[in-house]
């Protein structure tokens, strides 16, 4: 078992309280943190404590004491996730992730810095506000015509014919609309376009602010979760959530960020019918996805907990006050399990965020 140092990523929509205050360290943060990352990607490596070494060196030291067979058979010589948390005070993008396929063809053609999918899943520490998935095409119609704004009977034709895709193309192209339609929406007492008129102060002229009419909001109470596979088009709002993901940093982007976008591709990759799902959890505390590249466990431990063995793990302690053998898991504690290595016992009271493989390894 190897304690864990994790980097953090300073994003400019990321929180200066929550991961401080869960690290325990002092709080506001001198700048925006909006992302713990624990894995092996080569953009955030997390490190071992004391050592120095990447969590990647270990792996690649003996991959199949650190991954085990089944890991290795399924995944190749590379652990299949990341887990991070994630701390969310202004709105993220609005983006997209590919398939596997996608990906695939996109990292040879230079378009995807990663040849693999980048399924995800997000369990709220705080409430959390998420846009995911298009909504039914005639609400979507509805909501838009109710703003009155000339400029956009296009979108609201294409998306009364049943064409959503089209419509977003539409929608996005209208950067000449978009002041007008904000006002339009400053007008009408109701969370969605409240929301609009919010992501217009953050991104003032973007059409893309405009996207809470055609994508479902989700709000999530702590402990609950939410799984995008590939193709699902969404935007996190705001919240401070633990995120587990295939070990991929492929995102494409249409707006709502002063980051690179690519409208085309976005269009290309996207799945009109492609939903979010919200999982439940089993007995085990795991929530159900069908990504193979992970699987998350929420465990509310007390008294002790015994975890199988075989597999690589990184456990995450977000609250109270628990230890895996011994070792000090309290919040933002971590530590990675390899799958040689005996299979841990969790004691004590608190949360534990287990992270592994999906499937059978």
């Amino acid at each position: 078992m190897h304690l864990l140092t994790n980097p953090l990523k300073d994003y400019a929509w990321g929180s200066r309280t929550d991961i401080a205050e869960l690290t325990g360290r002092p709080a506001p943060s001198p700048g925006p943190e909006a992302e713990m990352w624990l894995g092996t990607h080569p953009a955030g490596p997390s490190t071992l404590d004391g050592d120095g070494r990447s969590l990647a060196d270990l792996i690649d030291a003996d991959p199949l004491a650190g991954l085990g067979a089944r890991t290795l058979e399924r995944h190749g010589a590379r652990l299949p996730f990341l887990l991070k948390l994630i701390a969310v005070a202004r709105p993220l993008s609005l983006q997209v992730h590919p398939s596997a396929e996608q990906a695939a063809d996109g990292h040879a053609r230079g378009v995807y810095g990663d040849p693999w999918a980048k399924p995800e899943l997000v369990c709220a520490l705080t409430p959390f506000t998420a846009l995911a998935g298009f909504r039914p095409a005639d609400q979507a119609a509805m909501l838009v015509e109710r703003l009155g704004v000339p400029g956009l009977k296009d979108v609201v034709a294409l998306l009364a014919e049943g064409s959503p895709l089209k419509a977003l193309a539409a929608l996005l192209d209208g950067r000449d609309i978009a002041e007008q339609a904000v006002w339009a929406a400053s007008a009408v007492h109701h969370p969605d376009y409240a929301l609009v008129v919010r992501l217009a102060r953050c991104h003032p002229g973007d059409p893309a602010c405009l996207a809470p009419l055609m994508i479902k909001r989700h709000e999530l109470a702590p402990g609950q979760a939410l799984f995008l596979g590939a193709g699902v088009l969404h935007c996190y709002v705001k919240g401070f959530g633990v995120e587990i993901m295939g070990s991929s940093d492929n995102v494409v982007r249409a707006g709502l960020t002063a980051k690179p976008v690519d409208v085309a591709e976005l269009l290309r990759v996207t799945d009109p019918d492609a939903g979010p799902l919200a999982p439940g959890t089993g007995p085990d505390g795991a929530f159900d996805t069908p990504a193979p590249e992970f699987r998350l466990r929420r465990l509310a431990v007390d008294g002790e907990t015994r975890l199988e063995g075989g597999v690589p793990r990184i456990l995450l302690g977000v609250a109270g006050e628990t230890r895996a053998d011994g070792v000090d898991l309290g919040a933002g504690r971590s530590v990675f399990v390899p799958a040689a290595g005996p299979a841990p016992t969790l004691s004590g009271s608190g949360v534990v965020f287990c992270a592994e493989p999906g499937g059978d390894g």
